[in-house]
């Protein structure tokens, strides 16, 4: 019982101990996040641990200085008045005519009497028996004090006993034989002298020096005093003039945040004519060339988006007109020649392309002027990949690629905008069917507890990491001269990156040549949640680079491409000819299609895939889907 009792105020203590240090360590983090964030802070310390670095240097040098000075003052005073008073004892002595034990003995008596009191100031007087001699008569020694014999040191004795003038040593005068109560320091001199008929004697001074060390520790304290006041004055006077310097600088920076935040008529006071009313006027010609730049750019802004906008509507009423011309072109295509048909179809297609342009321009505008909408609902992640599977199989099956998707068991709820997910998840399939040149295109689904993810994964030809980085700007192509088969408008990765903004998710890309091309959609599970990571990784597994996949049908002319043209720059003869030349070429296609219609007739093409490229809006096609491509129909994703 008393082991386990122990065993608990142990543990209990180790808690407690870790519990401090754990304090302690966030407390000094954040002291040190406060100085380093604190110019002034900074100043003050350094100048605080400056001045008293210096003041320390300074006073223990004046304090060394005096100290010795009194020191070496006192013992030179002590000196000469001990050796005047040694030579009025021996004069005494020689002058005297004692001759028996008790005359000499009363004679040493009267002399540390009378030589106690003949200083400067109170000492006290050893009359000794050198050792070691033979005396005709025995006398005691003479002393005013005998508690402090025993400060007369073996060392002393022996060189005053060799009789080579004065020997003097500190001594430490106890504190039971003081007035104060306490230690005080103090001076031994020792001399011989010859007492008649006695033989040598030793005759040692005791001096006290508190008087000096008083004066010491006054001139000590007074230098503390100085000290501090000078301290004092210093941090004062620093943290002034730092507080002059460093207001206009913490001004500037709260003005600088305020109109990062927006708020660009924010200015900073000025007052005065010196350096930081300068740089307060400074700063504000700046904030307000800032603002006149900033409006111009907003107002140029809001053009630009009207412009659109506007152009876009405004081209909604003759496309609509065009349109419906064009359809009953396209419906009666049967009965025209082959050249007119084939144009027929052409219009048809670039009318549908036209029309998507149209609407991924308002699309984009809307975007741009922060009116765009996202109508959440709570729904499975996995319902909308296989609506946008659904719809892009058919493009698969003509380009020989076979879609696959993986997905987890469980459900994988989150808050989006199916419309804007699935619009999303088309344009990612659409662009790797495109990209993939007949090669694989894996879609895998993760989810976790703050998450949903998509990744989109192509072998295709792939891309750099420059690609990679500029594959979300509007209208950019990766290969400009690669055809768009499927009629893409260049603003679909555009559109899906500001829906994956809008869900307050990523959109990201990772591409490497040869080795294909991986988009990962990943959206936050409800509204509000910060992501900080994904359920799925973005870089897939390292693979070994495969060889350029042969580009098939390099030699077969586009359809939707124009002959090509000798330059149409110079005089009208150029124009005529290049003119020449194209209706040779269609005299030329018009004799071959001809004569193959005669033998075969022409099949019937099939109607417009959805756009593709590097940033579609794929449409739904009206044939059955069907996952897998041609070589493999009726397998399972």
């Amino acid at each position: 019982m008393t082991g386990t009792s122990r065993g608990g105020v142990t543990a209990r203590a180790a808690r407690a101990w870790r519990l401090a240090t754990v304090r302690a360590g966030a407390r000094a983090r954040r002291l040190a996040r406060a100085w380093r964030g604190s110019l002034q802070a900074r100043v003050l310390t350094l100048t605080l641990v400056a001045g008293l670095l210096a003041l320390a240097l300074l006073g223990g040098y004046l304090s060394v200085s005096v100290r010795d000075g009194l020191f070496t003052q006192r013992v030179d005073q002590v000196l000469a008045e001990s050796a005047r008073s040694a030579a009025q004892a021996q004069e005494t002595f020689d002058a005297s005519t004692a001759t028996t034990a008790p005359e000499v003995q009363l004679l040493l008596n009267d002399m540390v009497r009378a030589l106690r009191s003949g200083g400067s100031g109170e000492r006290e007087v050893f009359i000794l028996r050198t050792r070691g001699q033979q005396q005709p008569i025995l006398v005691t020694s003479a002393v005013t004090e005998s508690t402090l014999v025993g400060l007369v040191s073996e060392p002393l004795r022996t060189a005053t006993a060799e009789g080579e003038g004065q020997r003097w040593e500190s001594v430490a005068w106890p504190a039971s034989s003081t007035d104060t109560g306490r230690v005080e320091p103090g001076v031994m001199v020792g001399q011989l002298v010859t007492v008649p008929a006695a033989g040598s004697y030793e005759l040692y001074f005791l001096y006290s020096l508190q008087a000096e060390q008083d004066r010491l520790e006054f001139l000590q304290s007074v230098l503390g005093i100085g000290a501090v006041a000078l301290v004092v004055l210093l941090v004062s006077m620093t943290w002034l003039v730092t507080r002059q310097v460093v207001r206009p600088v913490r001004q500037a920076a709260h003005v600088a945040e305020r109109i990062a935040d927006g708020s660009l008529t924010e200015r900073m006071p000025v007052r005065g004519e010196d350096e930081m009313a300068r740089l307060g006027k400074s700063f504000n010609e700046m904030a307000e060339s800032l603002q006149d730049q900033i409006d111009r750019m907003e107002h140029l802004s809001a053009m630009q988006r009207r412009f659109v906008s506007d152009v876009s509507h405004e081209l909604r009423t003759p496309l609509t007109t065009v349109r419906m011309a064009g359809e009953m072109i396209y419906e009666s295509r049967d009965d025209f020649d082959p050249v007119v048909r084939r144009s027929a179809e052409l219009l048809q297609q670039q009318l549908d392309r036209f029309e998507d342009l149209l609407g991924d321009l308002l699309e984009i505008s809307r975007f741009d002027a922060g009116a765009a909408v996202l109508d959440a609902e709570a729904r499975d992640l996995r319902d909308v990949v296989g609506a946008a599977v659904d719809q892009a199989v058919p493009l698969a099956g003509a380009k020989g690629t076979w879609l696959s998707v993986t997905q987890p068991e469980g459900p994988c709820v989150a808050d989006v905008d199916p419309r804007r997910v699935e619009r999303v998840l088309r344009n990612l399939l659409v662009n790797a069917i495109e990209h993939a040149d007949g090669s694989d295109v894996e879609v895998t689904v993760g989810a976790d507890d703050r998450a949903v993810a998509v990744t989109v994964r192509d072998r295709g030809v792939g891309m750099t990491r420059d690609e990679a980085a500029h594959v979300f700007d509007r209208f950019w192509r990766a290969d400009p001269a690669r055809a768009r088969t499927t009629g893409g408008t260049g603003l679909g990765l555009a559109i899906s990156l500001e829906d994956a903004h809008l869900h307050g998710g990523w959109l990201e890309a990772w591409g490497r040549p040869r080795q294909g091309a991986c988009f990962r959609l990943t959206l936050p599970r409800r509204a509000g949640i910060t992501l900080e990571s994904s359920p799925l990784p973005l870089e897939p597994p390292a693979e070994p680079d495969r060889p350029v996949a042969r580009e098939r049908d390099v030699d077969r002319p586009d359809p939707a491409a124009l002959p090509d043209l000798p330059p149409t720059t110079g005089s009208f003869d150029v124009v005529e000819r290049a003119r020449e030349a194209q209706r040779a070429v269609a005299r030329r296609r018009e004799q071959e299609r001809g004569e193959g219609a005669a033998e075969v007739p022409p099949p019937a093409e099939p109607p417009a895939a959805p756009p593709a490229g590097r940033a579609p809006d794929a449409a739904p096609d009206p044939e059955p889907a069907r996952r897998g491509g041609p070589d493999r129909p009726g397998e399972p994703r």
